[in-house]
C-alpha cells in the first residue's frame, strides 16, 4: 500500500491520485525493480500499448488475443500465451485477473485491471515469483487508485 502523505499545496485533506507517466510504470517500477526483464502496460479499450521497454512490442493482435482469452483462457490453453512475437506455454490464470506462462527457463504475467493490462516477461536469471509479484503489486496499486 502507498503511505499516506499531504502536499504542501494540497489542503483538501489525502493527496488527490494523480498518475505518473505510464513510461515511469514501466520503467521505474517494473524493469527498474530488477524482477521484471521487460514490460509492458497496454489500453484494455483499444488494445494499445501506453508505455513498454525498449525492443518489446505486443502488436494489437497480440493485446486483443492476451486480453480474450483472460475473460476464456480456452485458447491459452490450445495457442499459448503470445508475446512480442514470443509463444509461451499457459501455466494458468485467476478468474479473468492475471495470467502466467512459460518458455524454457523464461516466462511472463499479465495481470488485468478496469482500463489497462501490465504484461511483465522475466528471463532465465529472475525467478518466476518475483516477476509475478512485481507485476501484480503495481497492478493492485492501480486498481486501488480506480484504474
Amino acid at each position: 500500500p502507498r503511505a499516506s502523505r499531504t502536499l504542501s499545496l494540497w489542503s483538501g485533506g489525502a493527496e488527490p491520485f494523480i498518475p505518473m507517466s505510464w513510461q515511469a510504470y514501466v520503467d521505474d517500477h517494473l524493469v527498474g525493480s530488477g524482477t521484471v526483464s521487460q514490460a509492458a502496460i497496454i489500453g484494455v479499450g483499444a488494445y494499445d500499448t501506453w508505455a513498454t521497454s525498449p525492443g518489446f512490442t505486443v502488436s494489437t493482435e497480440e493485446a486483443k488475443a492476451l486480453i480474450d482469452g483472460l475473460k476464456n483462457t480456452d485458447s491459452f490453453a490450445s495457442n499459448g500465451i503470445i508475446l512480442n512475437g514470443q509463444k509461451y506455454m499457459y501455466i494458468k490464470s485467476d478468474g479473468g485477473k492475471e495470467v502466467h506462462g512459460k518458455k524454457g527457463a523464461t516466462g511472463c504475467s499479465a495481470f488485468k485491471g478496469n482500463t489497462f493490462v501490465i504484461v511483465c516477461v522475466h528471463d532465465d536469471t529472475i525467478q518466476p515469483g518475483q516477476c509475478s509479484a512485481t507485476g501484480g503489486k503495481l497492478a493492485d496499486y492501480l486498481i486501488e487508485q480506480g484504474m
